[in-house]
């Protein structure tokens, strides 16, 4: 799980708990102005194939930095439904997919900050 926490110009991401561990990452901090969508993330979404650093156990959890064809993301996942999927445009990561406790309140939310 993880906490996303708004101001007024950026985005923190605070991994909690043992998954700080598991995806070798305790923050991730970006641009409100760099995201491009926010939407739930689909059970079936998996990460890009080359894992650096993070952890992978098919179906089981995704933590970490990902990267693929032109992309880098950041998962931390169980793949239980309460994930959200940011889509980011900038120097950094192409897309972050984390747990939150209420993925409807978090997309309520960054929804709400990204039109302001």
């Amino acid at each position: 799980m993880v906490e996303v926490e708004v101001t007024d110009t950026t985005v923190t991401v605070y991994v909690l708990g043992g998954h700080r561990l598991l995806a070798l990452r305790e923050q991730l901090t970006f641009d409100l102005a760099d995201i491009k969508a926010v939407a739930p993330a689909p059970v079936d979404l998996r990460p890009p194939w080359v894992r650096a650093p993070g952890t992978f156990f098919p179906g089981v959890i995704a933590a970490g930095t990902y990267r693929g064809k032109g992309r880098k993301e950041f998962w931390d996942t169980t793949f239980g439904g309460q994930a959200i999927r940011l889509e980011l445009a900038g120097p950094g990561f192409t897309r972050v997919v984390v747990d939150v406790v209420d993925p409807d309140a978090a997309l309520e939310t960054l929804s709400s900050a990204v039109a302001a």
